[in-house]
């Protein structure tokens, strides 16, 4: 199943304001990879959009990790489970969830749903290692709307570790040279520590009810942020 199958209008509204154009009418088609493929041009990106079968896809594994789309290595070889922004941060982010309860209820949320959820850290910062979340608790999603958590990163760690969740830590730089966005349902792919991408499995954000166009421009917003490649490859069935 590809993702625009299930996609909300409010895309068109997000573009156009995006571009600068106002609000959009009501009556919005659905989000396509064409629309996000625009987006990310009109970001100056260079984006290609792929086929499945031209990728080295996986299938997901309900004992792979829900981990972060970070692409550097890791003490985790779980990597065949689905990949957001911050791991299960970026469900807490979406929804605008901001306590220590939310984003344990989340956390069982994720089990319930057949992932095995987490939040990640790094050899050099520990659980400020995640991009996404120092992003967040800093502020830098302010001026999209999105509030701050009320908890530092070793307390997110700590509530997502109590909920029955994993912790997961990087090591090394990013060396990232791609972002792959995945529309193919329950599938992913690979980090590969040595030939790194950022792994983004869009499919994800209409599994568990989020804003589908706020969750893929805030993945796009945090590479730019990061100073990651703005080249794409987006993946369809």
């Amino acid at each position: 199943m590809c993702l625009h199958i299930d996609i909300p209008s409010s895309f068109s509204s997000l573009l156009n304001r995006i571009k600068g154009g106002g609000e959009a009418a009501a009556a919005d088609p659905p989000l396509t990879p064409e629309d996000i493929k625009g987006v990310l041009e009109g970001r100056g990106w260079e984006v290609e959009i792929v086929k499945a079968s031209s990728m080295p896809m996986l299938t997901v594994d309900p004992k792979g990790i829900l981990k972060c789309v970070d692409g550097r290595g890791s003490d985790n070889t779980a990597f065949q489970g689905p990949k957001m922004a911050g791991g299960i941060y970026a469900i807490a982010h979406n929804r605008g969830t901001t306590s220590i309860e939310g984003l344990k209820a989340i956390t069982k949320e994720v089990i319930k749903a057949g992932h095995v959820p987490s939040v990640h850290g790094d050899h050099s910062s520990d659980m400020m290692g995640c991009g996404f979340f120092k992003l967040w608790v800093t502020g830098r999603f302010d001026d999209m709307g999105y509030p701050r958590p009320e908890f530092d990163a070793d307390q997110g760690a700590a509530a997502v570790k109590e909920a029955g969740g994993h912790i997961e830590m990087h090591h090394g730089g990013h060396a990232e040279k791609v972002v792959l966005i995945n529309l193919v349902e329950n599938k992913t792919l690979d980090p590969i520590e040595d030939d790194q991408r950022f792994i983004v499995d869009g499919w994800t954000a209409g599994k568990f009810g989020l804003d589908v166009p706020k969750f893929l421009v805030a993945a796009a917003a945090t590479v730019e942020m990061l100073g990651g490649p703005k080249k794409a490859k987006i993946i369809i069935p």
